[in-house]
């Protein structure tokens, strides 16, 4: 936390001017041809690791990433008191609501925190997955359980500046904005249902999950109309082996139906254990190849980046 306003009215300034330098050259050019590069992807290829950045602040339970210039921008939840699982539902709950705080942090290229902007109120504390649609960042933040509700809001990357949009009756994991048409593509929890909302609020559509390979977390626009998902699901291994074993994958979805058009698992495990696109994924193609960046892993967290050639 910035204690002096000279020094936070600096930092503001300094994201400021580098998220607006990042607009003329937004993910705009890169996402144009980002979905058909990624249909190119198999399990065939090999993700070679090329950065491992230590994030020198404690990044609590990472949820959602975005990149915009060469600042990050990761939204993250921080559990004050754990949700505790009911024997029976509760007015329509399966456990407790908890308590914690849901943060937006902005940190740079070399690990370093820039800024910590709280979003939520009361019992929603857990932000999603998060998108840049060119303009802002749009941020869901709900209560840490399903089919309970949820704030959107959106955050202006030059004044760090959040303004609340609408709530929703439903746990919303993670959502998508396109600029041009003002929709917004939203998961629930677990992403077994899909929404689409206008700007108001109103859904126009809504409709089951017709894909039971992953539970998407964390969403980009990759152009065309297109969608870029990332995820795990938790399956169980051989006794006696203890815990799950985290299956880790992206999804190329078709923005204006929610249909899969291809999917792809991600072997790959951070230092502690976990699949890399179990939270916060983003994804960049430059030149032949497409860069992976991920933070899987809670509290003393790492921005993993991963680069893969195209298939020709």
């Amino acid at each position: 936390m910035m204690k002096r306003i000279i020094l936070a009215a600096a930092a503001a300034l300094t994201i400021g001017s580098a998220a607006t330098a990042a607009f003329a050259n937004s993910n705009t050019s890169s996402s144009d041809s980002l979905a058909d590069s990624f249909q190119q992807l198999s399990r065939e290829n090999v993700w070679e690791q090329k950065e491992k950045l230590n994030l020198q602040f404690n990044t609590f339970h990472p949820q959602g990433m975005t990149k915009i210039g060469d600042l990050y921008y990761m939204s993250s939840v921080e559990v004050t008191e754990k949700p505790v699982k009911y024997g029976e539902l509760k007015d329509g709950y399966d456990r407790s609501p908890g308590k914690g705080i849901g943060h937006l942090f902005v940190f740079d290229n070399e690990g370093k925190l820039k800024k910590d902007i709280k979003l939520g109120e009361g019992q929603m504390y857990h932000p999603g997955g998060i998108a840049f649609d060119g303009k802002s960042i749009w941020v869901s933040v709900a209560e840490y359980r399903p089919n309970s509700e949820s704030i959107i809001y959106k955050v202006d990357p030059e004044t760090m500046k959040s303004n609340e949009v609408f709530r929703t009756d439903d746990h919303i994991g993670g959502i998508v904005h396109d600029d041009k048409s003002g929709k917004l593509k939203a998961v629930s929890w677990g992403s077994r249902t899909f929404y689409e909302f206008n700007e108001t609020g109103k859904i126009q559509k809504k409709s089951k999950n017709s894909s039971h390979f992953i539970d998407y977390q964390d969403c980009e626009d990759a152009g065309n109309d297109k969608l870029i998902c990332s995820g795990v699901t938790e399956l169980p291994q051989p006794a006696p082996s203890p815990g799950k074993y985290e299956l880790g994958g992206l999804a190329l979805l078709d923005s204006k139906t929610m249909d899969v058009e291809h999917e792809l698992p991600i072997s790959l495990f951070s230092p502690q254990g976990h699949s890399v696109t179990r939270n916060p994924v983003f994804l960049e193609q430059e030149d032949e190849r497409i860069k992976l960046y991920t933070i899987p892993d809670d509290d003393q967290s790492s921005l993993l980046v991963y680069d893969t050639s195209l298939n020709k």
